[in-house]
């Protein structure tokens, strides 16, 4: 194992701002993984932490194929994660949002420019990352249709769905866009949690990256089984939206099957602690998303169901 800088910023009042990578392995550039983007992307980070520990053991046992380096940085935002703040701190903006970034512009775009500059040029990039709404997911793959990543490869994962987004405005300054304009192909993969550790999705991504490993021949690995991924666009999940805010009390968790007519979660008066609506299941389907905040606006995708 090779730990090394990515890349520093002197800090005028603390310490130093540093990216740190993990890099098993010699030859072609073929796997970067990167982890925590975000202050509150916890459960990212313990999943990286547990590839560099697996990767390390690999290692020490000549289990890594000759010609293949992966590259591992646990977290691209240390100063976010100290504090427990989702973005940067002083100007609330996004790294996640600044690729490929820029030299001389602000804060964010310099890191994303700096650590850009060490992860281009691999075969493979896989992105732990979260959605822009709290809530719990089933474990997945997600990738860009209009991309350079291949739905085929994507199921060499072995998770059980791989989605299909559409490419929005927004989307290209992110690090998943900008690898696939630089020619890698880039998966973003999705656990149960974000804020919060949940070792069983962990463990379940970290087998995923395995698999992947194995069937691309970089390192030496038997894959337990062979689960066929259901491929599905974004567009095919059914929302379930509120029509009041309030208090939400989920009925069920990601991952459970429901069937046409469930109730699936209650929006209480946050006050008067009366039932204001009732959400139902209109198909029988899989919680594919449930919101985890104690709290909801109106006309919020609160639950996602997807084909069993």
């Amino acid at each position: 194992m090779n730990k090394r800088l990515i890349y520093e910023m002197k800090g005028l009042y603390r310490d130093a701002f540093r990216v740190t990578g993990y890099e098993f392995g010699t030859g072609e550039k073929s796997l970067c993984i990167v982890g925590s983007s975000r202050g509150n992307e916890v459960q990212q980070l313990y999943c990286c932490s547990r590839l560099v520990r697996k990767m390390k053991q690999l290692e020490e046992e000549g289990r890594i194929v000759d010609g293949h380096k992966i590259l591992i940085l646990p977290s691209i935002n240390p100063y976010s994660m100290n504090i427990q703040k989702r973005f940067w701190p002083t100007d609330n903006t996004d790294i996640n949002r600044m690729f490929p970034g820029y030299d001389l512009g602000e804060t964010t775009q310099r890191i994303a420019d700096g650590v850009f500059r060490e992860i281009s040029g691999y075969q493979f990039g896989i992105q732990f990352t979260s959605f822009y709404m709290p809530g719990d997911f089933v474990p997945h793959v997600r990738i860009m249709d209009e991309g350079f990543s291949k739905p085929e490869t994507a199921k060499q994962f072995g998770l059980p769905y791989v989605v299909l987004r559409k490419v929005r405005p927004y989307d290209t300054t992110t690090l998943n866009y900008n690898w696939q304009v630089w020619d890698t192909q880039a998966f973003s993969l999705y656990t149960s949690t974000t804020s919060r550790i949940d070792q069983n999705s962990a463990g379940q991504a970290v087998l995923a990256v395995m698999n992947f490993l194995s069937r691309q021949g970089m390192i030496k690995y038997s894959v337990p089984y062979e689960l066929t991924s259901k491929v599905v666009h974004d567009a095919d999940l059914t929302l379930i939206k509120t029509a009041k805010s309030g208090i939400f009390e989920p009925m069920i968790k990601a991952g459970q099957k429901v069937e046409a007519g469930q109730p699936l979660a209650n929006i209480i008066n946050p006050y008067e602690g009366d039932i204001l609506e009732t959400l139902y299941a209109p198909l029988g389907r899989v919680a594919f998303f449930v919101h985890n905040e104690p709290l909801t606006y109106a006309n919020t995708a609160v639950i996602k169901l997807i084909e069993k």
